[in-house]
């Protein structure tokens, strides 16, 4: 495989397995979930088992994506990513050939830590293969297809699953990690490591304590905090208004489908010049704090604006937060600065529900919407406010 060159994008087909692994981590963590409780039905402490079942896979995610991030930027991201993909494989075809919940354990535990590695290596070669000014609608259309396998997840794998049970899921996804390996092996070009200068912990802690990697990646963990939420607490707010479990799942999907669909036309807005990426992660939380708040009200009013708002919200800031990390990082950090960034979107993912669960409980849920909503409106003003005394990031638009 021939490295591309600095200046120009690959062919855009050549991203394609790229897209379909940023799909198979997301379609790994939502489409067991849809079977699990099934599963575990029946076994001593099922609650348990099946929560812990759940927390393994992001709970391996948390751990390892930065290692695996910088083992990217010290042997080269594409065979991290070859090597993810084949060990989710491989994780997968574990629970296949026995089918025990010890194995279905230790399975759970090696896809969350190959996902680990593919996700990030993924992320930094989207940034890598693309010049800056076009990185934004490269990270759109990952996102988008991210957000496809977090929606369609659920739905695949509860189907499947009624076909064949849960090892025919897990045979599934161990035939997908496989053909997405090969796709990518034939089609991704090699992108061998940058000569680095050492660097030390500390040299590492300052540079992620700069604003200019704070800023975007307290953008996606709020974004993601905010997801999490209007897909676990919007069906509760709908059910308790009288609303139907078809109602309530149509407003997950109305959430999911903004998200996904938001995300290529914010990227593509940013490397045509016609958002900044301070601009762009403003409007993304404002959009995200007006839909936590429309949450608060009864009902449709309140369900269905919500999860227009949060998805919107949401689609906007994951492009352009990614595109503005990549625009800061030196290219021979780039799997570093993602697997740190997508360790910041994992703790949003499990802080956001936490936060609102616990307002809830000591109050009602529309405070804890409140509470979460405050945060995310309170941030636009801390980013100008940073901005003006911080270093700009300046994104180049695409030349024609």
């Amino acid at each position: 495989m021939t490295s591309p060159t600095p200046d120009a994008a690959v062919a855009r087909w050549r991203m394609w397995p790229l897209y379909a692994a940023g799909f198979t981590t997301a379609f790994g963590a939502h489409g067991i979930a849809a079977g699990l409780g099934r599963y575990t039905e029946g076994h001593a402490a099922s609650l348990l088992v099946l929560g812990g079942l759940l927390a393994l896979y992001d709970g391996a995610e948390v751990l390892l994506k930065p290692v695996f991030g910088t083992l990217a930027d010290r042997i080269g991201a594409r065979p991290v990513l070859l090597g993810g993909l084949l060990g989710f494989a491989g994780a997968s075809v574990c629970f296949v050939l026995a089918d025990n919940t010890g194995l279905l354990w230790a399975a759970r535990l090696g896809q969350g830590a190959a996902a680990s590695a593919f996700s990030p290596a993924a992320s930094s070669l989207v940034a890598r293969l693309h010049p800056q000014g076009k990185r934004g609608r490269a990270f759109g259309s990952y996102g988008f297809f991210k957000s496809m396998g977090y929606t369609a997840g659920p739905l695949l794998g509860g189907a499947v699953i009624a076909l064949g049970g849960l090892r025919l899921l897990f045979a599934v996804m161990a035939v997908l990690a496989l053909a997405v390996a090969a796709w990518a092996f034939v089609m991704v070009p090699a992108v061998p490591p940058l000569p680095r200068a050492r660097q030390s912990v500390l040299d590492l802690a300052r540079r992620l304590r700069e604003g200019s990697f704070l800023r975007p990646t307290a953008a996606l963990a709020a974004a993601t905090a905010a997801l999490a939420v209007g897909v676990g607490f919007l069906p509760v707010s709908g059910t308790a208004a009288g609303l139907g479990p078809v109602a309530t799942g149509a407003a997950v999907s109305v959430l999911a489908a903004c998200a996904a669909l938001v995300q290529p036309r914010a990227g593509r807005a940013l490397d045509a010049g016609r958002i900044t990426a301070a601009t762009g992660i403003t409007a993304g939380l404002s959009l995200t704090a007006a839909g936590l708040a429309a949450a608060m009200l009864p009902g449709i009013a309140g369900v269905l604006p919500a999860a227009v708002g949060i998805g919107a919200g949401t689609g906007v800031i994951t492009p352009v937060a990614f595109t503005a990390l990549a625009a800061a990082t030196p290219e021979e950090r780039m799997g570093q600065t993602m697997g740190a960034a997508e360790l910041g979107r994992e703790l949003g993912d499990a802080g956001g529900p936490l936060l609102v669960a616990t307002v809830a409980a000591a109050s009602t849920l529309t405070a804890g919407y409140a509470a979460l909503a405050l945060l995310l409106a309170a941030a636009p003003v801390l980013t100008l406010a940073r901005l003006r005394t911080g270093r700009r990031i300046d994104i180049p638009a695409a030349r024609d």
